[in-house]
């Protein structure tokens, strides 16, 4: 049996600035104000290329790793009606296999493993496209 729960606890550490830990214990620094590290919207983009990139590079290195591998989300903040969102979100892979036969079947296999990931399997863009609700709540 899995485990199927998510989760991540934030502490802050001074204002805008906070330390996210996850259920193995692994932290990381982030905020507003955090000049060392990530916002939480660039945090968004790089979840959205890490979890289609896992999904990519597994998929095509059953035929041949990649020589280079990187991928870049691009996105337009946008401020209407007092409300802050991301529109335009863009990932754009930069992905070469080596030559010959195994590089070939790789680059063959590349856009669909990109579709497949968009369209099926990575979690991160797949909520943010369903428009899945966020609860928010406070502790007595």
């Amino acid at each position: 049996m899995t485990d199927d729960n998510r989760s991540v606890s934030i502490e802050r550490l001074e204002e805008g600035v906070y330390l996210a830990t996850n259920k193995r214990g692994d932290t990381l620094r982030f905020g507003s104000k955090a000049t060392d590290g990530f916002s939480p919207v660039e945090l968004l983009l790089a979840a959205i290329a890490g979890c289609s990139a896992v999904d990519v590079d597994v998929v095509t290195g059953r035929r041949s790793p990649a020589e280079h591998f990187s991928a870049r989300v691009d996105a337009v903040a946008v401020r209407e009606n007092g409300e802050n969102t991301l529109k335009d979100i863009t990932l754009t892979f930069d992905v070469r296999f080596p030559e010959g036969e195994a590089g070939d079947a790789a680059r063959t296999l590349l856009p669909r493993a990109v579709k497949a990931s968009h369209d099926h399997t990575c979690t991160v863009s797949r909520t943010i496209e369903a428009g899945t609700p966020v609860t928010v709540r406070t502790t007595p």
